[in-house]
C-alpha cells in the first residue's frame, strides 16, 4: 500500500512537471497532459474523473465559451489549431490578456430595480444589439469550409457588427451579401501603396463604412505554437499554402485583380501618421486604428482625425509585451477623453469580462478565438451559440450590479482587487 501511494504521488508530481513545460504548448499535448492530471486528483478526492475529458457533441451543450476550445481542437488539424492558439514565443501575452480580467471585482448593487436589461450601444451612426464585435480573424475556411459567411450569417441572426479581415478567405461582397448589412474592413496596409489602395477602394465600393487599419504588426512575429504545431501535423499541404506572398494571396481573394508582383508581406513595417494622413484622403471610409495600446498613441491619433481606436495586441500575436489590452485600456479611454469611440480586444471570455471593459472606459469589445472555436467545432450554430452564451452572462452581470442599460456601467461598477 506504501508502495502504491507514492507512485501514485510521483505520478502527479511528474504530470504537473509536463504541464509546466514547453511541451505542454504542442497542440495535442497539453489538453491530454493536463486532463490526465486533473482526472488523477479527482479521483483521490472520490470525484468522477470523466468529468474534465468531455468534449461538446453540440453547442447546445455548452457551458461556457472556454468549452469550444477543445471541440475545435478535436475538429481540426493540429496546424490549423496551432495557427489559431498561437501567440508569440512562449504565448505570454495571450495568456495575459485573459488573467487582466481577474485583477477586478465587480461592485454589485442592491435594490436598483435591475428589471429589463438593454445592453444597446451607439458606435458612430449605428445602433447595435450588444456592445459585442466580430473582430478579424483570418482564413476562416481553415476552420470551416463555409468560413466567413457562417461567421457573417450568425452575425445577422444575432445582430452584431462584424469586421472582416483583409486575409479573408471570402470576397467582401459576398460577405456582405450573407450578412445582410454593411461589415467592416480590416487593413492589413502591405508594402506596395497602390496594393494598399487597391483593397480600400474595392471595400469602400462594396459599402464597407470604416476600415480598421492594422498598425501593431511592426515586424515578422516568432509564433512559436504555431511552427511547434506544424512539426506534429503530417499532412501533405504544398497545395493549399504555396511559399511567399503570391502563394498566400491566391486563397485570399481581396488580391484579385490587383498586381502583387511587389508586394512582399501583408503589414508594412514602415508605417507612420504620414500613412494615415494619406488614408484619409484616399477613402471616404471612417478611418479606425486597430493596435492602439498607449497614451501616447492614442493622443496622436485624435490629433491626425482618426475616427477611432482598437485597443489590441493581435490577440497576443503581435509581440510579447506581456501587457494585456485591459491594462492599456484606461489610459488609452483617458486620452480619447470621448472624443472618438475605444474599442478593446483580446482575452474576452466571459460576459463579466465585457462588463470590465466597458466600466474601464470601452465603447465596444471584440473577440476572436471564441468565435472561431465556435465556427470550427460547429459552423454558423457554434458561432452563434458563443454570441447567445456570452450575451447572456453580460446580461446576468448587469442584473446583478444594477445596471439596467450599458451607459450605467461606470469606472465605479468595478473596482481593482487587493494585491
Amino acid at each position: 500500500m506504501r508502495r502504491l501511494q507514492i507512485t501514485s504521488r510521483g505520478r502527479r508530481e511528474f504530470l504537473r512537471f509536463l504541464a509546466a513545460s514547453p511541451l505542454a504548448a504542442l497542440p495535442g499535448f497539453a489538453p491530454g497532459i493536463l486532463a490526465d492530471l486533473r482526472a488523477t486528483e479527482r479521483r483521490s478526492r472520490g470525484g468522477d474523473p470523466q468529468e474534465d475529458t468531455f468534449v461538446l457533441n453540440s453547442p447546445e451543450q455548452a457551458l461556457d465559451v472556454m468549452e469550444f476550445e477543445a471541440a475545435a481542437r478535436k475538429a481540426l488539424p493540429p496546424a490549423h489549431f496551432g495557427y489559431l492558439s498561437t501567440g508569440v514565443d512562449d504565448d505570454g501575452t495571450v495568456r495575459a490578456n485573459h488573467a487582466a480580467y481577474a485583477r477586478y471585482e465587480i461592485r454589485p448593487r442592491r435594490l436598483a430595480g435591475a428589471g429589463k436589461i438593454a445592453t444597446s450601444v451607439r458606435l458612430l451612426d449605428a445602433t447595435w444589439r450588444t456592445p459585442l464585435v466580430i473582430c478579424p480573424v483570418g482564413g476562416q475556411r481553415a476552420f470551416h469550409p463555409e468560413g466567413e459567411i457562417a461567421v457573417a450569417r450568425a452575425a445577422r441572426a444575432k445582430e452584431h457588427l462584424q469586421i472582416l479581415s483583409t486575409a479573408t478567405n471570402t470576397p467582401v461582397e459576398e460577405v456582405i451579401t450573407a450578412r445582410g448589412a454593411p461589415v467592416w474592413y480590416q487593413l492589413y496596409t502591405t508594402d506596395v501603396w497602390d496594393v494598399t489602395r487597391g483593397l480600400v477602394k474595392r471595400a469602400e465600393a462594396a459599402g464597407c463604412p470604416v476600415v480598421a487599419v492594422t498598425v501593431d504588426l511592426p515586424s515578422e512575429s516568432n509564433r512559436e505554437t504555431l511552427f511547434k504545431s506544424r512539426r506534429v501535423d503530417t499532412r501533405q499541404c504544398s497545395g493549399c499554402h504555396e511559399p511567399g506572398f503570391r502563394g498566400q494571396a491566391k486563397r485570399r481573394p481581396m488580391f484579385d485583380g490587383l498586381d502583387i508582383s511587389k508586394v512582399t508581406r501583408l503589414d508594412a513595417g514602415e508605417i507612420s501618421w504620414d500613412f494615415v494622413k494619406r488614408l484619409k484622403d484616399a477613402t471616404t471610409m471612417k478611418v479606425f486604428l486597430k493596435g492602439i495600446v498607449t497614451r501616447e498613441d492614442a493622443e496622436m491619433a485624435v490629433e491626425n482625425g482618426v475616427d477611432g481606436v482598437i485597443v489590441s495586441n493581435h490577440g497576443g500575436r503581435a509581440e510579447e509585451s506581456l501587457r494585456s489590452t485591459l491594462e492599456s485600456l484606461p489610459e488609452v479611454a483617458g486620452a480619447c477623453a470621448g472624443k472618438i469611440p475605444v474599442m478593446i480586444d483580446g482575452g474576452i471570455r466571459r460576459g463579466t469580462d465585457i462588463f470590465k471593459a466597458m466600466a474601464l472606459g470601452a465603447t465596444a469589445v471584440g473577440i476572436g478565438r471564441p468565435y472561431a472555436w465556435g465556427l470550427a467545432a460547429f459552423g454558423q450554430p457554434g458561432v452563434e451559440a458563443v454570441l447567445d452564451i456570452l450575451t447572456r452572462e453580460l446580461v446576468t452581470v448587469m442584473k446583478q450590479a444594477g445596471t439596467t442599460s450599458i451607459g450605467q456601467i461606470t469606472k465605479n461598477s468595478v473596482a481593482p482587487r487587493p494585491a
